[in-house]
């Protein structure tokens, strides 16, 4: 497992170089995706499947989502439908999609390869686990955190009505 977690840290340093240095949104959000869910394989070499199921369900699935209402706020219309086709071309997937492969390739190896590729030392972590530390002495740290996210919510929402514009 420890070839399976430098792997895919180096799958997650190429993804997040190409987010950084690339100047079209929408290659940088595949890339970032991909960065995830590298970053997701990390958890799950290390022994720990419900941090790396978080990580896909919580950040890679609200970054797709929060693309899309972007899209939707910004409206852009027809004007730019044919600069969209060609961000959204075939040869544009060849490297998030090559690097997803390469991911997935590794997962399906460390799922099913022998016990005695498993990392000596290390046990897995359980929902129950995490709920009971998150839910225990950082009981105040959680409820501060959304009590955070709730007021950011409510900020957004105010500023992003229509009559807040006019």
């Amino acid at each position: 497992m420890e070839f399976a977690f430098y792997f895919s840290a180096g799958v997650a340093v190429v993804a997040t170089l190409r987010v950084i240095t690339g100047s079209n949104p929408v290659h940088a959000l595949l890339y970032l995706i991909t960065s995830l869910l590298a970053v997701s394989m990390c958890f799950f070499a290390l022994g720990a499947p419900f941090a790396g199921a978080l990580e896909i369900i919580v950040y890679a699935g609200a970054i797709m989502v929060l693309f899309v209402f972007v899209v939707m706020m910004l409206n852009l219309g027809r004007n730019t439908a044919g600069q969209e086709r060609a961000w959204m071309a075939p040869r544009v997937w060849i490297g998030p999609s090559l690097l997803a492969a390469i991911l997935l390739a590794q997962l399906l190896w460390a799922l099913f390869s022998a016990p005695e590729y498993a990392p000596a030392g290390l046990t897995t972590v359980s929902p129950k686990e995490v709920g009971i530390a998150l839910f225990g002495p950082y009981l105040l740290a959680v409820e501060l955190a959304s009590m955070l996210l709730l007021a950011a919510l409510v900020a957004a929402f105010h500023l992003g009505r229509h009559e807040a514009k006019e």
